[in-house]
């Protein structure tokens, strides 16, 4: 008489690992199993040599396959306890902090300048901060900080090459821009996009820094998802108009890192354009693309609502420029970046002293 695998393996479905409710089957414990009239044998894999599980498992297998396939069949001694031997991958950015993306729904809602001026008035708030712009389609980061013809140089550390940031206003930043001509068009698959996106982060010598913030394309893409697979994303920060059609997609975004298997908490939504108020009458708002959609989105979503930046001249004269709006820290503009700054730095503490460190998500086939 000889048993089948079937037979070995549903009684040990029945073997829960303690502590867990997944059985030793599902989590890929049981392997090289071996049948031969009645001697049944096989590896009983753990991830650790000294498991205290070990030897309550081991009888548990005995126990079920006696009492599920038959009291007389040969599995005494024949089960092999192993041990899998890991190696842990270097870490990506291993003297960072936080890692912020920021995020949009759409284009053209600013996400960029958001981007750059919450980068400067964190580094002016007296933290160290790190900038890159995954834009890699339309990087904008350069123009934003005047350092169109900035060219990082690579340096060696400990036999490696290394991309040494360009550093502004204390911001060190790496864009895609500095590396391909500006009147261009970037045409690349998605593979060798985030190719570049995995070298700024992972080549880069960026050092000690408090916040890395990642300004991503709009949408969900290839990006985001090597994004996440890169490096373990603190939080993401999702940016918006008030308008309909911006909300929509914005919680498109909100969707995705927040859907299963990606698991970034949403540290709260940032409302651009969200007003305008014209030089002259000061005490005028004028709610071109509609009023409070984001605190509306942001109370329905149960996230921060980090900041209400308005439409003003100055910001757009900013970019334009390279001298972003929060350098003037006495302006309404700078003023509103740093609060919204300091909302963030309180959003960041409370994630990281209240939910357990994100994850990379793990490629699966």
């Amino acid at each position: 008489m000889s048993y089948t695998n079937k037979q070995v393996t549903d009684a040990l479905k029945l073997v829960k690992f303690p502590g867990s409710d997944q059985d030793i089957i599902s989590l890929d414990m049981v392997r090289n199993m071996k049948i031969e009239g009645k001697k049944i044998g096989f590896d009983l894999v753990f991830q650790k040599s000294d498991d205290p599980n070990i030897i309550p498992l081991k009888k548990a297998c005995v126990t079920n396959i006696l009492r599920f396939v038959d009291k007389d069949a040969e599995i005494k001694g024949n089960i092999k306890v192993k041990a899998v031997h890991i190696v842990e991958a270097p870490s990506v950015l291993p003297n960072v902090t936080n890692i912020i993306a920021v995020a949009s729904g759409k284009g053209g809602v600013g996400k960029s300048t958001i981007s750059s001026n919450l980068a400067v008035a964190l580094a002016k708030a007296g933290k160290k901060v790190g900038l890159i712009d995954a834009d890699i389609y339309g990087p904008s980061v350069p123009k934003m900080f005047g350092s169109e013809d900035a060219s990082p140089k690579l340096i060696q550390i400990d036999g490696k090459d290394r991309i040494e940031p360009h550093e502004r206003y204390g911001v060190k930043m790496l864009s895609i821009g500095f590396f391909v001509d500006p009147a261009q068009a970037t045409v690349w698959r998605g593979p060798m996009a985030s190719n570049a996106l995995k070298q700024m982060i992972e080549e880069g010598n960026w050092g000690e820094l408090d916040f890395v913030l990642i300004d991503l394309p709009p949408g969900t893409s290839d990006i985001h998802l090597t994004l996440v697979q890169t490096v373990p994303v603190t939080g993401a920060i999702v940016v918006s108009t008030p308008q309909d059609v911006a909300l929509a997609d914005a919680v498109k975004g909100i969707n995705m890192f927040e859907g299963p298997g990606v698991n970034v908490p949403i540290l709260g939504l940032v409302e651009n354009m969200a007003w305008f108020t014209p030089a002259e009458l000061p005490n005028n708002k004028y709610y071109i693309f509609g009023k409070d959609g984001c605190k509306k989105l942001a109370e329905e979503k149960g996230v921060n609502l980090l900041g209400q930046i308005p439409i003003v001249q100055s910001i757009r004269e900013g970019g334009d420029n390279g001298a972003p709006a929060a350098l003037n820290e006495d302006s309404v503009t700078g003023m509103a970046f740093a609060d919204l700054a300091s909302k963030l730095m309180a959003a960041v503490e409370d994630r990281n002293q209240s939910q357990d460190p994100t994850k990379k998500v793990e490629m699966t086939r």
